[in-house]
């Protein structure tokens, strides 16, 4: 196994790919800009969504960066020894440019190359797109491993469910996959031991995705006119692979968390003991809570979309270092020590250090008040028993409404000779997760993915309404987030109190007198330096590379961004805020319609 570092790892995957002609690009925000598929970048590929579709992308046609990823699907599977919320995914991309012929040969140099990894070329093995009665079997990927030298029992051709990549919507740009195995010492399953096994034989480090077809609403496959080259290898995963370890959490990622989580507690984590699944779940959790809260898109602990998260996020911790006995205010310990670990690849983080332990700190407060409200309700529903069974709606009521996790209720149960209908409250959950589930589906209409002209217009809307609510409230207005669908537009912006009706009516008629004006749009590329110097607003940090676009309205609004626009201000026909409300702390939020609906 190799000694390597997430550092060098980091350092040496970008470096080989800029000496093959890819600009290096920084990771974009975790807060995707101007898109309600999903809440969080839940892959490398998504901010690049406009230009893997074929918009022009400023840093050209090769590009390589690692990139903040986070996925909330598997919130309740973290504390085993893989799952992890927050995850780095290092990717290179050809937005078309070169395809397989040469993808394949640089992914295998990079893994066998003495000069790169030096992994031993008999450990790797490799997969390939089987084929169905939606897209063709994977030949030339096959063909091309063969070439470099690899066995055909080396190379398994597998299924869609394991071959095949695009975003969960099946919306946007998608095609078959190539992946990457390490070979470990587990004998096989059995005869047809795979890739495709659970048995532990094979290990994924790197994703080689073929970018084909563009996937449309009615499920169409329709293929790019010039196709892409998508490649995912997530840095956590691959790290622990490659230095041996059992756990991601044995890396050098998380040593020093843990090691600060046993100064705290007093406690000595051990891998093989109960108390190992708190110890990642602290880990885990106030290490993405660290990273949501200082992205230059941050959001705060809430009640709704990314802040609901956040809450969950933190509170989860929380509990969990209660039972292992950390002191108060343990969460901004912990995350002091992710920052200094992250400084210097994310100096984000470095500064919003003071915001994000003052965050933590009111949130780990508030869920110490949640607990004992939740402990009342409880003594309230145990007094109304008549059977010493508390049945899975309460137990789930008591979850949903006081976030009060049913491990707490099964334990205040037992300490009073009392059960509780686990399997009913997992039923309610099912249920609860299953109309969440049918919701975020929904949302992923109106996304970069969609460049319809109503959702160009609505995009274009928020250029305009952030330029107007900062004439009216004030340059410290900031955008925090803006979420599009095919009917109305929803946007955040930093501000510390509810706007008044004057300023409303006036924000609204600056938006509409832009629109009457009739304003051509203009989109040039420029630097970012020159972005700054012409007084573009955008978020810098989380740009896409030294080269931006900037979009300009007349003398209204001059801004950086990626999406699609109207070509015209004209085109809105009209304006009109509906609702203006609080999003979380220091956050208000606007929901505005146009057109048609703007004249109802």
């Amino acid at each position: 196994m190799l000694s390597i570092t997430s550092g060098e790892l980091r350092a040496l995957y970008l470096r080989f790919f800029e000496e093959r002609g890819h600009t290096v690009i920084p990771s974009a925000s975790l807060i995707p800009e101007n898109d309600p598929t999903v809440l969080f970048t839940t892959a490398g590929m998504h901010p690049l969504v406009p230009y893997l579709l074929g918009a022009a992308h400023p840093a050209g046609k090769r590009l390589t960066d690692v990139q903040k990823c986070l996925r909330t699907g598997d919130i309740d599977d973290v504390g085993d020894s893989s799952h992890l919320t927050f995850f780095e995914m290092l990717g290179n991309w050809s937005l078309g440019d070169y395809f397989k012929e040469k993808a394949i040969p640089w992914s295998w140099e990079f893994l066998t190359s003495e000069q790169w990894l030096g992994i031993p070329k008999d450990k790797l093995a490799f997969s390939v797109f089987a084929g169905d009665e939606n897209a063709p079997r994977d030949d030339a990927s096959f063909q091309l491993w063969r070439e470099q030298g690899v066995p055909a029992e080396r190379i398994f051709y597998l299924p869609a469910e394991n071959n095949w990549w695009g975003l969960p919507s099946r919306i946007g740009p998608c095609g078959p996959d190539s992946e990457m195995f390490i070979i470990t010492d587990k004998e096989p399953c059995g005869p047809d031991c795979s890739p495709a096994c659970s048995c532990g034989r094979y290990l994924e480090i790197w994703n080689d995705v073929f970018m084909q077809y563009n996937g449309l609403p009615d499920g169409t496959l329709v293929p790019l006119a010039k196709p892409n080259v998508d490649t995912g290898m997530g840095l956590e995963r691959t790290l622990c692979v490659l230095t041996g370890k059992k756990s991601v959490y044995e890396t050098d990622l998380f040593t020093p968390i843990l090691n600060r989580i046993e100064e705290l507690t007093g406690k000595v984590y051990d891998p093989d003991a109960e108390t190992a699944k708190s110890f990642r779940i602290v880990a885990d959790h106030i290490r993405t809570s660290v990273f949501i809260i200082g992205d230059p898109r941050g959001v705060t602990p809430s009640n709704v979309d990314q802040g609901y998260v956040l809450r969950r996020l933190i509170r989860r911790a929380v509990r969990h270092g209660m039972r292992l006995g950390a002191p108060e205010g343990f969460t901004a310990k912990i995350a002091q020590v992710i920052i200094e670990k992250y400084r210097e690849p994310y100096p984000e983080l470095g500064k919003a250090e003071g915001f994000i332990q003052e965050q933590l700190l009111l949130e780990e407060g508030r869920f110490q008040r949640t607990l004992q409200q939740g402990t009342r309700e409880f003594e309230k529903a145990a007094s109304r028993l008549t059977t010493g069974l508390i049945d899975g709606l309460t137990a789930f009521h008591l979850y949903d409404t006081y976030g009060f996790p049913i491990e707490i209720t099964a334990e205040l149960a037992r300490e009073r000779g009392l059960d509780v209908d686990e399997a009913g409250f997992r039923k309610h959950f099912a249920e609860h997760q299953k109309k969440s589930q049918a919701g975020a589906e929904q949302r992923f209409k109106g996304g970069l993915a969609d460049s319809s002209d109503q959702t160009a217009r609505l995009h274009t809307a928020t250029h305009l309404l952030h330029a107007a609510l900062r004439k009216t409230l004030g340059s410290e207005v900031a955008q925090r987030g803006s979420n599009i669908t095919t009917e109305r537009l929803r946007f955040d912006f930093s501000f510390g109190r509810k706007m008044t009706k004057d300023e409303l009516a006036e924000a609204e008629r600056l938006v509409n007198e832009s629109i009457q004006a009739d304003y051509p749009i203009d989109c040039r590329e420029m630097t970012v330096d020159e972005a700054r110097e012409e007084g573009a607003i955008g978020l810098f940090e989380s740009k896409y590379g030294e080269r931006v676009k900037v979009y300009t309205m007349g003398s209204a609004s001059k801004e950086i961004c990626g999406g699609p626009h109207a070509s015209r201000t004209g085109e809105l026909r009209s304006f009109k805020i509906q609702k203006e409300e609080a999003s979380s702390a220091g956050v208000r939020r606007i929901r505005a319609v146009i057109g048609a609906g703007a004249d109802a």
